[in-house]
């Protein structure tokens, strides 16, 4: 029974495995051949340290390396910044500076006695001279010259400076140095001479108190070595690694290396990365097809079609990957667009995600890009819609334009992007936008050709009256022909209230009975009044001969090379139903010899008749749309058949033909709901009360029609019965 409209989830059956293994493999090799065109690299480079390089070395992909040339450099750096190492610690400055101060109390010792004893100048002046032998003339003549008390100053301030210097670290290589310094220090009221005599008296007293280390330098040279981190270094895809001409050093051979390009060795994790990215893609698009469309993970054409698209935009992507902006002048949105014509806007959706995927994967992992793809798709298709109209792809084209104006700006302001890149990635914007478009509307078409998909274009001209085939149903059947026109405007009424494709709907309804072209005269329609051939067949020929239009207009569909999607609704617009006119008739005859059905022996010989001998033999509607002309088909011919046209005699006719195909299982296999049904009847209940509207009967027709009958009275009648064979089953009447 009919009650929801989402389908059963259906079993993954081998088939299916060998099927989507088939599709997966395919896709994947191509898209991983494509992605991975690359891992070997298209020229060597073999340089030494010093060599120059011949050209512009590009880097073909990005890495991120920790660099041994440039870390070791950096730890030589910090190993020269480190100063020399001294020993040197204050106890160590404590004694020395005491032992020297001994040494200088030795050293003024005579000249202590000879300011201390009793003496005659001379005799002092002459003992002085020769107190401290190696003093300068200069030195000793002011030694000499003073007295007791300025003794005792230069004496005193000597020892201080000799003190302060030895206490301070005073390495060996400065020692010099100190010593020019020491009468610069002397403080107190001595002059020039006195300060030079104080410096000369502890000059050879001044001693370093650190010295060179070279064991401890070495380790602190070391330590600092050590505390310097990896150098990471970071090149992006496209970069310029070294410029013609340059001088190569270490750190470029090495960055070299790391690209790939000092040898033509494949790079293998590269490649494997392009081949995961590329079954998770396939797969979960495949999986996704199957599990949410049936309907089309069942034909080869679409997976074809949809594996076409996406490997060429995934070859667009990666010959453009790497080149600044050169991927943002790519007219991807087409594929969203075009899918959402050919197929509808869910496929179009999810194969828009796969593809920003991969170009944001090829552009550097760009989320920018990957969402001026997707984004840019969807405007794409949700402006598009059925691509029925011109307009609508110039729609499309702006709704493309905002959307990636607006992703390009959001990124801009998010990053560092000057006004001048801003602007180029707009006037790229636009270029895809309006290229996007083109390219849909230009494809769309052919594509649907070489696919076997419908489209809107198609559509329009097979309903073209003009066409070879609709003119021979004027010609030869004008009865079915009127009829087609006439179930036409019912299903595609009704395909507008229930969401399903009018356009589709329509058109399939005028070739649904071509069939009819091969024996006209074996449908009452085009009888025009004449006999019935039907009145002296035996019920199950003439079920054998309605069943056989069926045949005869997939023929005919053929022969004429109407597009499949159309062929696909001449045998189930009438589904497995059964034909109950020519059923009956054979149940009477049965049961006459017997008495008719009223006895049981008469029942006994009704019942024995084969049902299935009189239903079509399918399959059953796949879709709405062919439910649709199933049922306006019927409730065409039932309710031209009434005496009386008014609303409920059309209500209660149609609602017994939506019940006996809903009774009848006709519609398992489709995804009509109940709901559907109720807008159906009102759809179809409002377009025949206005197609057998009443209209005021003038004076001169009633005199017309009442001459008429007469004249027919007056001829004996005419031949034929009144009723005659149906194409349809159910209870429809001897008519269409």
């Amino acid at each position: 029974m009919l009650i929801h409209r989402a389908p059963v989830i259906a079993r993954f059956t081998r088939n299916d495995a060998t099927r989507l293994g088939v599709a997966a493999a395919t896709l994947v090799l191509v898209m991983t051949a494509i992605l991975g065109a690359d891992i070997l690299p298209e020229e060597t480079f073999q340089y030494e340290p010093a060599d120059i390089a011949r050209s512009d070395i590009v880097a073909p992909k990005g890495v991120a390396f920790d660099s041994e040339a440039l870390t070791e450099q950096a730890r030589d750096d910090a190993a020269a910044a480190v100063p020399q190492q001294y020993t040197y610690n204050t106890d160590t400055a404590i004694a020395i500076a005491a032992e020297q101060a001994t040494a200088f109390d030795r050293r003024v010792d005579r000249v202590d006695t000879a300011f201390g004893a009793e003496l005659t100048p001379e005799e002092r002046s002459s003992l002085l001279e020769v107190a401290i032998p190696d003093l300068s003339d200069t030195a000793t003549a002011t030694l000499t010259e003073i007295d007791a008390a300025r003794w005792a100053a230069v004496r005193t301030q000597a020892a201080k400076v000799l003190e302060k210097t030895l206490l301070a670290e005073l390495r060996d290589t400065d020692v010099a140095q100190a010593r020019t310094q020491l009468a610069g220090k002397m403080a107190g009221d001595l002059d020039q001479a006195e300060r030079m005599l104080a410096a000369e008296l502890i000059s050879p007293l001044v001693v370093p108190n650190s010295s060179f280390d070279q064991g401890l330098w070495d380790r602190a040279k070391s330590a600092a070595a050590a505390a310097v981190q990896p150098v990471r270094v970071n090149v992006a895809q496209g970069e310029t690694v070294v410029r013609a001409g340059d001088r190569l050093e270490p750190a470029d051979i090495e960055t070299i290396a790391e690209l790939g390009l000092a040898e033509s060795t494949p790079d293998i994790a590269s490649f494997a990365g392009w081949f995961l990215l590329s079954a998770l893609s396939v797969g979960m698009l495949l999986a996704w097809i199957w599990r949410f469309r049936p309907t089309l993970w069942h034909r080869n054409n679409v997976l074809v079609l949809i594996g076409l698209l996406v490997a060429g935009i995934t070859l667009a992507l990666k010959i453009t990957a790497g080149r600044a902006i050169l991927a943002y002048f790519l007219p991807t949105m087409a594929v969203g667009m075009l899918l959402a014509i050919l197929l509808d806007a869910s496929v179009a959706t999810v194969v828009v995600a796969v593809i920003a995927i991969i170009g944001g994967a090829l552009n550097n992992n760009s989320l920018e890009f990957a969402a001026y793809t997707f984004l840019g798709g969807m405007a794409g298709i949700i402006a598009v819609r059925k691509g029925d109209r011109l307009q609508v792809f110039v729609q499309a084209a702006v709704a493309i334009f905002v959307v990636n104006v607006a992703v390009v700006s959001v990124f801009s302001l998010l990053g560092a992007r000057d006004v001048r890149g801003v602007l180029e990635l707009w006037f790229a914007s636009g270029a895809a936008a309006i290229g996007s478009a083109v390219a849909a509307v230009g494809t769309f078409a052919v594509l649907g050709s070489v696919f076997g998909i419908l489209t809107v274009f198609q559509l329009l001209e097979l309903a073209n009256p003009s066409q070879p085939l609709l003119r021979r149903l004027l010609v030869e059947t004008p009865g079915t022909y009127h009829h087609s026109l006439m179930v036409g405007n019912l299903a595609e009424r009704a395909a507008e209230a229930i969401g399903a494709d009018p356009l589709v709907t329509r058109v399939a309804a005028y070739y649904h009975d071509v069939g009819k072209l091969a024996n006209p005269l074996a449908f009452i329609e085009n009888q025009a009044g004449g006999e019935n051939i039907h009145d002296q067949l035996e019920p199950e020929t003439s079920a054998q001969v309605l069943k056989q239009h069926v045949a005869d207009g997939i023929d005919i569909a053929y022969a004429a090379r109407l597009p499949k999607a159309l062929i696909a609704f001449i045998p189930q617009h009438h589904g497995t139903a059964i034909m109950s006119y020519f059923y009956a008739r054979a149940r009477e005859r049965a049961a006459e010899p017997y008495g008719g059905s009223q006895t049981a022996a008469g029942e006994q010989a009704a019942a024995a008749i084969d049902e299935r001998r009189f239903r079509h033999a399918g399959p059953k509607p796949q879709t709405r749309e062919a439910a649709l002309i199933m049922l306006a088909d019927g409730v065409e011919a039932s309710v031209r058949s009434l005496a009386a046209r008014d609303e409920p005699s059309i209500r209660a006719m149609v609602g017994r033909i939506i019940d006996e195909r809903t009774s009848d299982g006709q519609f398992d296999e489709c995804d009509l709901t109940l709901r559907d049904l109720e807008r159906i009847r009102s759809a179809f209940v409002e377009q025949l009360l206005g197609m057998y509207h009443t209209r005021i009967a003038y004076p001169q027709n009633t005199v017309v029609e009442l001459e008429s009958r007469r004249v027919a009275a007056a001829g004996g009648g005419g031949g034929g019965t009144a009723g005659g064979p149906s194409d349809l089953g159910g209870g429809d009447p001897p008519a269409s």
